[in-house]
């Protein structure tokens, strides 16, 4: 079965509330996948993008722990716009889908959990590739 659109989630992030700060976390049941990476993007200037590319296996968790960006995802058929700007929601990315992110304001930070470590063979980079891989 090919990943849609529909498998997109936007994840409220469990936030203990107090007059010192807030605190939001992430534990063991949270996410549907065990992360085992964590990388972060930051000081990507206005008019660069990041990604470009699908994972083959690989899920991933975006948050934005300060400022914002869009994230634009597409399954081969529909294409869909997401703005993160708040650091107690997360967009869960699912397999098969392809995803650009852009229009970062001054000092955002994209925070990525991800369920695997890095391989180069997960990615689908090109464009057109990722269209075949849908069909």
């Amino acid at each position: 079965m090919k990943t849609t659109l529909d498998a997109i989630k936007l994840l409220k992030i469990p936030v203990v509330e107090d007059t010192r700060g807030n605190l939001a976390f992430i534990q063991k049941d949270f996410l549907p996948f065990e992360f085992k990476r964590v990388y972060y993007l930051f000081d990507v200037p206005s008019n660069a993008y990041r990604g470009g590319h699908s994972h083959i296996l690989q899920q991933e968790l975006l948050i934005a722990l300060s400022g914002s960006f869009e994230v634009v995802l597409q399954d081969g058929a529909v294409k869909k716009s997401f703005l993160l700007n708040k650091p107690n929601v997360g967009l869960l990315i699912p397999t098969g889908i392809w995803r650009e992110l852009e229009n970062f304001s001054s000092g955002a930070v994209c925070l990525v959990l991800a369920s695997d470590v890095f391989d180069e063979e997960d990615y689908i980079r090109d464009f057109d590739e990722f269209l075949i891989s849908k069909k």
